[in-house]
């Protein structure tokens, strides 16, 4: 797993932060960054997902995340192109592929690479594949909860900086 960021702004502290997680076939990576995202953020984040080639959910992608209790039913593939014109605090790459051929999206934003290993990729038995999709997740999780508790950091300093401080 790799990281890299490029800053470009600041997200603005009074309404929520929105985040575009992209990886190149939206079926597993990108689709559980959101779904974490989306439980661990509530309603401080506005999160999607998308791909540079989007191939369809994963199946097992949905049995992970079925079996860990996220809701599933309005989770589908989207294209990066859907996105384009809409501006995001933070757009953030899963995949090297999708690192290289992510449009640029327009405002001030932060763009930040997690490089993480496609599961569907793993050859083996049943569950050895489930477990790769399991091993994602968790690691996602671990990023994902690092990620929103440093934003939510970032937001509330702004915010306490921008409060003009009692004369006495």
């Amino acid at each position: 797993m790799s990281e890299t960021i490029v800053s470009t702004g600041q997200p603005h502290p009074e309404r929520p932060v929105r985040v575009l997680f992209v990886c190149t076939g939206n079926s597993a990576r990108s689709i559980f960054a959101e779904s974490l995202l989306r439980r661990v953020g509530g309603d401080e984040f506005d999160v999607f997902s998308a791909g540079t080639e989007p191939r369809g959910l994963n199946p097992l992608t949905l049995e992970v995340l079925q079996d860990a209790e996220y809701p599933t039913d309005d989770l589908r593939s989207k294209s990066v192109q859907q996105f384009l014109g809409q501006e995001f605090d933070y757009v953030i790459t899963v995949c090297d592929n999708a690192r290289e051929s992510c449009p640029v999206f327009p405002g001030e934003h932060e763009s930040l690479h997690w490089g993480y290993d496609d599961p569907a990729a793993v050859q083996g038995t049943e569950e050895e594949r489930r477990d790769a999709f399991r091993k994602t997740f968790l690691a996602m999780g671990e990023r994902i909860n690092q990620f929103a508790t440093l934003v939510r950091r970032e937001r509330r300093e702004r915010r306490q900086a921008a409060v003009p401080s009692p004369q006495g």
